[in-house]
């Protein structure tokens, strides 16, 4: 189990170096810089421009640039927001409790609709039931989030008024501020169900052809017992990858979604800094969503070894 830990880990460790060597290159292929965004067209001066360049060090080569990003990187420093001077982990720390519990209320929905609904389409095959969670999954992939955002809020909170529809519920108290989580979290929770879904479904399918179960039920085992303790738990172990890289992509999957519902969380503050150019910032927030993925999948994978035993064994 320790070697199959540290090849993970070492196998991690390119992975952020890739990351972040593509974080630094994507936000400096849009068109200009911080300074651009500073100064604007009617306010140019060639001499204050160039001032300002010199200050943020832009006017160093690209290598230049990344090697002293990356300097400060090693030593976990994400540098400093070029527009507001805060630290740029300040700024990511202040954000990621709002985006942190959005996505883990989107997991909750996605879990809580997936997993009965999958098991109930699979004990009941080719049923009225069935038939209908396979055409509501296809439905829940097919949507656009964003788009299935906008109706909800036009239904539950234009026309019906029953849920706020923008912001966190800041200032307000302990339940009314839950109102505000209702429409992002199911919004995103959704898409998540039917992928999910789909796997509890066809992996109960292939579960529940196996002999043991054969044999658990001529054993004469109540068939809620040969569902739940044999067939379930095992049809378990792909869901809980599927579920581990989803749960690692929606911190920063909520992005739209946030723009949205103008959640305050880190998908708002990528758009910040993207409108900004402020470098700093969208690279420390886009490698700190990519670290957090890979340390879902790293999780994911000691689940999975845990949970089956065979894996501990691979060489």
């Amino acid at each position: 189990m320790l070697r199959i830990t540290l090849t993970r880990v070492i196998g991690v460790l390119p992975v952020l170096l890739g990351i972040s060597i593509i974080s630094f290159l994507v936000i400096r292929m849009i068109p200009g810089d911080v300074v651009n965004s500073i100064m604007g067209d009617e306010f140019s001066d060639p001499a204050v421009e160039q001032q300002l360049r010199e200050y943020f060090g832009l006017d160093q080569p690209l290598h230049v640039q990344f090697l002293n990003w990356f300097g400060m990187l090693v030593q976990g420093d994400l540098g400093v927001s070029m527009r507001s001077g805060a630290p740029v982990l300040d700024e990511i720390l202040l954000r990621l409790p709002a985006t942190a519990l959005l996505a883990v209320s989107a997991l909750v929905v996605a879990i809580i609709v997936s997993i009965p609904l999958g098991v109930i389409s699979a004990t009941r095959r080719n049923g009225v039931l069935d038939a209908t969670t396979r055409v509501g999954s296809l439905i829940g992939l097919s949507v656009p989030n964003f788009w299935l955002g906008i109706l909800l809020v036009y239904v539950f909170a234009v026309t019906l008024g029953w849920l706020p529809s923008q912001g966190a519920g800041e200032g307000k108290p302990f339940p009314e501020n839950l109102t505000h989580l209702i429409l992002p979290a199911v919004t995103l929770g959704v898409t998540l169900a039917a992928t999910s879904m789909r796997m509890v479904r066809s992996s109960m399918l292939e579960v529940l052809g196996q002999d043991y179960i054969r044999t658990a039920r001529a054993k004469g085992l109540a068939e809620r017992l040969v569902v739940t303790r044999h067939a379930l738990r095992n049809s378990l172990i792909p869901v809980i990858t599927v579920l581990g890289m989803e749960a690692g992509a929606l911190l920063g999957g909520t992005v739209i979604i946030e723009q949205v519902f103008s959640w305050p969380g880190l998908g708002s503050l990528v758009i910040r800094g993207i409108s900004q150019r402020d470098y700093p910032l969208v690279q420390g927030t886009l490698l700190f969503l990519a670290l957090f993925y890979v340390l879902v999948n790293f999780i994911v994978d000691l689940i999975y070894t845990l949970l089956d035993p065979r894996l501990r064994h691979v060489r």
